[in-house]
């Protein structure tokens, strides 16, 4: 959980009886998991949480029922559209579709781009203008750690 949201270093600063406001659970974490892990990190630190624009707060007995509830609906929509792609993807699949996009640089595109870039001529934009790919994919396989070029 530390690793998460710059306003997390505030968690620092909250004990038992303190009560996090938010305006949106929105703003508290990135997932239903995530929110449900920090909201169980402040409950085991009697740390209460109040969501103003959704009437939520933890603090009392019914507030608590009602992220929970809310928590578990939001996790098994989650589920469900996790499991309608997967579904999906099968039946693609089946039909003989594959993920995924193309190949960008061929081995010829990547070593052309390498001469360009060793030339200290053109700047990367103008290499991935030429061989029409995106500057990040220059970079990818310009990196020292690319086994592409």
């Amino acid at each position: 959980m530390r690793d998460g949201p710059s306003w997390m270093p505030a968690l620092d600063y909250l004990g038992p009886g303190d009560t996090l406001v938010v305006t949106k659970l929105d703003r508290l974490g990135r997932s239903v998991r995530n929110l449900k892990d920090v909201a169980e990190w402040l409950q085991g630190h009697g740390v209460g949480l109040k969501a103003i624009s959704q009437g939520i707060d933890t603090t009392t007995l019914g507030g608590r029922l009602f992220f929970h509830l809310l928590a578990a609906i939001a996790e098994f929509e989650h589920d469900l559209f996790v499991e309608g792609t997967q579904d999906g993807l099968a039946a693609a699949r089946a039909r003989g579709r594959k993920g995924g996009g193309g190949v960008k640089m061929t081995p010829t595109k990547a070593q052309q781009a390498r001469t360009m870039y060793d030339q200290k001529i053109y700047t990367v934009q103008e290499i991935a203008e030429t061989l029409g790919v995106s500057r990040v994919t220059i970079y990818r396989h310009l990196s020292p750690s690319s086994e592409r070029c």
